[in-house]
């Protein structure tokens, strides 16, 4: 499983990011952008769940570049990777980290976080990931 400590680690480790507290919910941002946070479930978002289990692991949205992303990214069928009506129209998936695998968190962590960075930034991460 993982956690959002461990989210936090993945986060700072990117050059500029810092850590806010936004309503009381954990959030990373690269400048003045947002590019990940923890996300609870509203009212309406439970509602809309009707008679469906409702995640119960803590949860982070994650920006992605634009809408045909996100699609492809919901297709590729991720345990823990999904979207609710809510964010419809928005580019930005979710995913619930008890059942997520750890490297793919990270790697959307860091694709969120590309969605922000400079080019130098950028470039120097993409040197370090591995294939």
């Amino acid at each position: 499983m993982v956690t959002l400590d461990q989210v936090a680690k993945a986060c700072l480790t990117l050059p500029g990011v810092e850590e806010v507290d936004r309503r009381g919910q954990r959030t990373w941002k690269l400048g003045e952008k947002t590019f990940a946070w923890e996300r609870t479930f509203s009212k309406a978002d439970i509602r809309r769940y009707g008679d469906a289990p409702i995640p119960s692991d803590p949860i982070v949205a994650v920006r992605v570049a634009d809408e045909a992303e996100k699609a492809a990214v919901l297709a590729q069928g991720r345990s823990g990777f999904f979207t609710i009506p809510h964010f419809d129209g928005f580019s930005a998936v979710l995913i619930e980290l008890g059942r997520a695998k750890a490297a793919e968190v990270r790697e959307s962590l860091i694709d969120g976080w590309l969605v922000y960075a400079d080019e130098a930034a950028a470039r120097k991460v993409l040197g370090q990931r591995k294939p």
